[in-house]
């Protein structure tokens, strides 16, 4: 979910007590009715792949909710994924770095969760999430802060399938959920993967534009062109206005540093090209995901905009509808450029996503 660079993709082994059969008419008894995912319907959104092995069911969501928001999944008791990822936030961090369940601090600002799924299918390589591509699926993406050493800071995954096992109520979610008692490493992953997938949101302005709900305004209209032509150079990375996802769902080095302190990618693959690239975000909620980059080091959008209109810097590794501009200085956005594209950044918020109720614990 979060910030730092180690990442321990461990076996997914399965762990727990002897397998217990439901009891019928118990209200705890496995079901597994389908969870009704709302796909927006505007130009552009496509369905997303559902691994074979964990459909989204009513009662898996529920239990990834709740374990989500649960801080019985750090080492001490006291963070949750939530403690990191808020949904008032579009499931970010208002921190610029991240801390973790015993107050250490990362190097990397918790990046916001939604729209996820769509990276396992137009992300066509084995480095999908975090930051640093540091997972290939959502699995593993779950996983990996309860064992890293400053996010949830577990020794061992035993110790969390424990914990769980000794609940007075988890057991019986999980038989709910999945048809045993018995709480795996496996099943937890799936859980909070369910419910990650649930996290979309297409319902901003600019979407209710696309449906004809509403009119754009000419700030608006002048944003999106300088978003979508050479003059912005945002659709680059970012995608042209026939995706709704706002994301390439790639990796890019874009300019923030001479010589990169974090070395992104590269510390993945090794591959020296990849050195301080980064997963492109979405502008989706941009407004409730400040501070902005992997370190958030851009408290406003504005200075967003100002550092790729004449603060981008060259290195190595830099990607080049980047380093394209260096001749000319930067963009060369005049002011009204610079406001126009903000009003159309902001035009990417989704209000209701943000507050909606059945995303949060009742």
């Amino acid at each position: 979910m979060i910030k730092n660079g180690y990442y321990f993709f461990f076996l997914l082994f399965l762990l727990g007590a002897c397998k217990k059969e439901p009891v019928l008419g118990d209200s705890y008894a496995y079901n597994p009715e389908p969870f009704a995912l709302a796909i927006p319907t505007n130009l552009g959104w496509s369905t997303f792949p559902i691994p074979a092995d964990n459909p989204i069911t009513q009662a898996g969501v529920e239990l990834g909710k709740k374990l989500f928001f649960d801080p019985i999944l750090s080492a001490n008791n006291v963070q949750s994924c939530g403690s990191c990822h808020m949904q008032a936030h579009a499931y970010a961090d208002t921190n610029r770095y991240s801390s973790g369940a015993f107050g250490d601090i990362g190097q990397r600002n918790a990046p916001p969760l939604f729209n996820l799924a769509w990276a396992e299918k137009y992300n066509n390589t084995n480095h999908r999430f975090f930051w640093d591509g540091g997972a290939n699926d959502l699995e593993r993406q779950a996983i990996g802060p309860i064992l890293n050493p400053i996010e949830m800071a577990n020794k061992s995954l035993f110790d969390v399938v424990s914990r769980l096992q000794a609940h007075p109520l988890y057991p019986q979610l999980f038989r709910k959920a999945f048809g045993s008692d018995s709480i795996t490493t496996l099943k937890l992953a799936k859980a909070l993967t369910q419910y990650e997938r649930t996290l979309i949101s297409g319902n901003s302005n600019w979407d209710k534009a696309e449906r004809r709900q509403r009119l754009r305004t000419q700030s608006e209209i002048n944003g999106m062109i300088i978003f979508s032509t050479e003059k912005g150079d945002c659709f680059h990375c970012h995608g042209n206005l026939n995706s709704p996802y706002f994301t390439d769902f790639g990796f890019h080095n874009n300019g923030l540093d001479a010589t990169p302190t974090d070395s992104g990618l590269f510390r993945i693959t090794g591959v020296p090209s990849d050195f301080g690239n980064f997963k492109t975000p979405s502008l989706r909620n941009i407004s409730f995901t400040a501070p902005y980059m992997h370190d958030g080091r851009f408290k406003t959008l504005m200075e967003v905009i100002e550092f790729y209109n004449s603060g981008t810097q060259n290195s190595p590794t830099v990607d080049p509808f980047i380093s394209k501009n260096f001749p000319k200085g930067g963009l060369n956005l005049t002011p009204q450029d610079k406001l126009d594209l903000l009003n159309f950044l902001l035009s990417l918020n989704d209000s209701d996503f943000v507050s909606e109720k059945s995303l949060k614990l009742p």
